[in-house]
């Protein structure tokens, strides 16, 4: 099957609906995009749930460790390793 240059693969939609999410898509990939959507129901629900993903990850207040803080750590797991074996 000759594989189409206008017409994507849900696979490639949802490849470029990730690439999209980084702004690593380009505007040729958004547009075949956006030609996919607007038939397939299984890659708009997949964008749909990646935006929501992404929206939430981006509002969340998320407090990671310093880097002091996950050097002390690593470093007791190491002791705690080593006092076992």
């Amino acid at each position: 099957m000759k594989k189409s240059f206008l017409f994507i693969s849900c696979e490639e939609a949802h490849h470029i609906c990730d690439k999209a999410q980084y702004g690593e898509a380009t505007p040729w990939e958004h547009f075949k995009l956006a030609l996919r959507l607007s038939w397939c129901r299984i890659s708009k629900a997949y964008t749909k749930k990646n935006n929501a993903l992404s929206r939430a990850i981006h509002q969340s207040e998320i407090n990671a460790l310093t880097e002091e803080e996950r050097y002390n750590l690593q470093l007791n797991f190491s002791k705690e390793l080593k006092n076992q074996g």
